[in-house]
């Protein structure tokens, strides 16, 4: 049946579907790049979806805040370590349930998924310090602690977690780090020296780029000469070639005129004797 006059038809439940998956797929893809390129990859990606009409979803894109370097690591252990991480989350149901035995399973989980963190951070160019890593060890901890990533989509972290209820859960044992407990400790000066670190890398980024866009501008510009100085080399012969052919016409005219001179003044000599 058709609505009635003034009303909407409801959207077509592929089409909701269809951009439900565009923006998951946007989000995956934004959360899945390295931190220098976050602005600028969630700037693009919003753009897309403005482009392809879903302008709600664009907006929601770009407000998606950059997460702390910790966070980041975090999200990338879910979409590059995913076995690892998913045994974590395996470990601490278990723990959840009373399984006291599944509490070693979790903290090999743990130290297993902080190696490959730290492995992760140091390809990124950013730095692995153990303050870095215990925030890490506590947002999984808390990942684990509730099951998933709720109320961001998975491998979206946007800031750090602490675990709920952390001793009450279980969790005190497992949280336990290969050099000490974790402690939840405040990261901000480890943000800033990773945002001070990206500032740098971006800053030598920008002059390798500037040394390289002016590289390639004195090439063209020497190109640009060297054509110049052999068109110019070409014209300069062609008018040597030009005056040599004159200044032998200039002589020949000479010599030309001097017997014509010659010749007159013979001429003038036999009229004046007669």
């Amino acid at each position: 049946m058709r609505p009635g006059l003034g009303e909407q038809e409801p959207e077509p439940i592929l089409s909701l579907a269809a951009r439900m998956s565009a923006y998951d797929d946007a989000v995956a893809t934004l959360f899945q790049a390295s931190l220098t390129e976050f602005v600028a990859e969630r700037k693009r990606l919003a753009s897309e979806l403005k482009a392809a009409g879903d302008v709600a979803d664009a907006a929601r894109v770009a407000k998606l805040a950059r997460p702390p370097v910790s966070a980041w690591a975090v999200n990338q252990l879910w979409w590059r370590e995913r076995a690892a991480f998913e045994a974590l989350l395996a470990a601490a149901a278990q723990v959840k349930v009373g399984d006291r035995e599944a509490s070693k399973a979790h903290r090999e989980a743990l130290t297993a998924l902080r190696g490959h963190a730290t492995r992760i951070l140091q390809e990124a160019g950013n730095a692995a310090t153990e303050s870095t890593l215990r925030r890490l060890t506590t947002t999984l901890s808390a990942v684990a602690a509730t099951g998933g990533f709720e109320p961001d989509p998975p491998g979206a972290l946007v800031a750090d977690r602490d675990p709920p209820g952390f001793e009450a859960l279980g969790f005190g044992a497992a949280a336990a780090t290969p050099s000490s407990s974790v402690e939840s400790e405040s990261t901000d000066t480890d943000v800033h020296h990773a945002e001070e670190a990206e500032k740098r890398r971006a800053e030598a980024a920008e002059k390798r780029r500037a040394e390289e866009a002016e590289r390639q501008r004195r090439l063209a510009e020497r190109e640009r000469l060297s054509a110049k100085l052999r068109e110019v080399s070409q014209q300069r012969d062609a008018q040597q070639r030009d005056v040599l052919r004159l200044r032998g016409e200039l002589e020949a005219a000479e010599q030309s005129l001097k017997e014509s001179q010659a010749l007159l003044a013979e001429i003038e000599a036999e009229l004046a004797s007669l």
